[in-house]
């Protein structure tokens, strides 16, 4: 979705953008692009999994319906195709927020419906053969000092206060935790069964591949100029539909009128070569599990089905006007940055060589809530705002989207995401200011932590205004 991506050929330059997409075995060769006016039933922006989901579960509720997607560059081109791999039934918005927000009950099926979506992105993959390289062992969040495990066992305790027992989410003393994942200093942590590492292009490929064979038409290279009413603007066509699905994440801010819908907030990653066992049985993870750590500044990581760890980072800073451009998809000082912390986790990694370094933008919402919903009257629909949690999340969301534009009453169609609307973000230069600001004091708080020992207020207080 980057212009300037635009002016070459072939498919080296996909490749390019993330260790994920350059290890796919197929081509990467665009599909056709839109040349001609097209109708439709449902039209579809945006070629990521949001999209593909979407598209995949209404031809399951209707063959009848015609179904079109409009990619800008190819499917799986942003964040479904860089994203670190952990499909999770998380979301950003905590589980003790949306029961104090719209009640214990609403939280706690929201929390099984996210929880059960995981498993259904493996049922899916194992039905329609997308060799995803799929493995349930779930999350190990180390704890690595006495302020981090502090923040574990208050986590748990809020856990349990809203009704999520220890099979769902336990915490973990050192001997347990360091059981799974071998990083250095672990005094704690905490577990949760509900994730899965997958390769996330194979799967955002596949299910590209499947929606097609499913009778969805896939038109890649095709910008959308201008959303309208049950109508895209594209350079080559129009494209007319009486229902309009937005499903573009963290590129948003890129189409008129929604620059102050979601921040794109870039994040970064960077891949080892294929690591030997005997580093492996240090490092552990032998079941695959994802894992991240209880600083501020979030951390993430998966041991690879090729023996690679992939390992990433917030900490890229927020660029003014809400710009996306490929340019921003990589920062020495943060790559850097990332190099040295998977070090310092796991110091049988010095030396190691680093082959990949890539990134991209993820949607972020002013409340940091994901959202669905669909307006029968306009005909526009949407999801967005996973804040790096939309591997799983997409899923969901596909499905419900799918349900409201059918017009199908379900458990889904009442979770408290749907029509959840966050306030807009500020403009600038306030919202450039406010979220560096916000990056800062992460990274300060997990200094002062470090250096001091104690808990910093600064964090809590920048949470806090996020929810204002």
């Amino acid at each position: 979705m980057a212009a300037d991506l635009r002016g070459s050929s072939g498919s080296n330059k996909y490749a390019r953008l993330s260790y994920w997409l350059d290890s796919l075995p197929e081509s990467l060769t665009p599909r056709r692009s839109l040349d001609r006016d097209v109708d439709c039933d449902v039209a579809i922006v945006g070629g990521g999994y949001t999209g593909l989901w979407t598209a995949y579960y209404l031809r399951e509720a209707d063959r009848t319906l015609r179904v079109a997607v409009i990619e800008r560059e190819i499917c799986g081109f942003g964040a479904s195709g860089r994203n670190g791999g952990w499909c999770s039934g998380r979301i950003a918005a905590s589980w003790p927020r949306i029961a104090k927000e719209s009640g214990v009950e609403s939280a706690t099926r929201m929390r099984r419906a996210m929880e059960a979506t995981v498993d259904e992105v493996g049922r899916i993959a194992k039905l329609e053969s997308i060799d995803c390289d799929f493995q349930k062992g779930g999350t190990v969040d180390a704890a690595r000092t006495e302020v981090q495990l502090g923040r574990a066992r208050a986590e748990v305790e809020q856990a349990r206060a809203v009704g999520i027992g220890p099979e769902d989410f336990a915490l973990l003393d050192a001997e347990r935790a360091s059981a799974m994942l071998g990083a250095e200093a672990i005094m704690g942590g905490t577990y949760t069964p509900h994730c899965a590492a997958i390769h996330p292009a194979r799967l955002a490929r596949g299910l590209a591949e499947v929606a097609e064979r499913n009778g969805v038409r896939i038109f890649e290279r095709t910008p959308v100029d201008r959303i309208d009413l049950r109508m895209l603007r594209c350079r080559g066509g129009t494209v007319r539909a009486p229902v309009i699905v937005r499903a573009t994440e963290g590129f948003t801010a890129t189409l008129r009128g929604l620059r102050r819908q979601l921040v794109p907030l870039y994040s970064l990653m960077i891949a080892t070569e294929p690591l030997p066992a005997s580093t492996w049985e240090s490092i552990g993870l032998a079941r695959r599990e994802t894992f991240s750590d209880y600083r501020h500044l979030f951390i993430y990581g998966q041991r690879t089905a090729d023996g690679r760890l992939a390992f990433g980072g917030r900490g890229a800073p927020y660029h003014f006007g809400s710009t996306v451009i490929s340019r921003h998809d990589s920062d020495v000082r943060v790559h850097r940055a990332l190099a040295r912390t998977l070090v310092a986790l796991f110091p049988a990694l010095k030396g190691i060589e680093i082959t990949h370094r890539w990134g991209g933008p993820i949607g972020v919402p002013r409340d940091w809530y994901p959202s669905v919903g669909f307006d029968p009257e306009s005909g526009l629909a949407w999801a967005n705002g996973y804040v790096g949690y939309g591997v799983a999340a997409a899923n969901l969301a596909g499905r419900t989207l799918a349900d409201l534009i059918v017009n199908r009453d379900s458990e889904l169609t009442r979770l408290p995401w749907v029509d959840h609307h966050s306030r807009q973000w500020e403009p600038e230069p306030l919202r450039f200011a406010g979220v560096n600001l916000g990056l800062y004091c992460m990274r300060s708080a997990d200094r002062i932590e470090n250096r001091t020992g104690r808990p910093a207020r600064r964090a809590a207080v920048f949470e806090r205004l996020l929810q204002s």
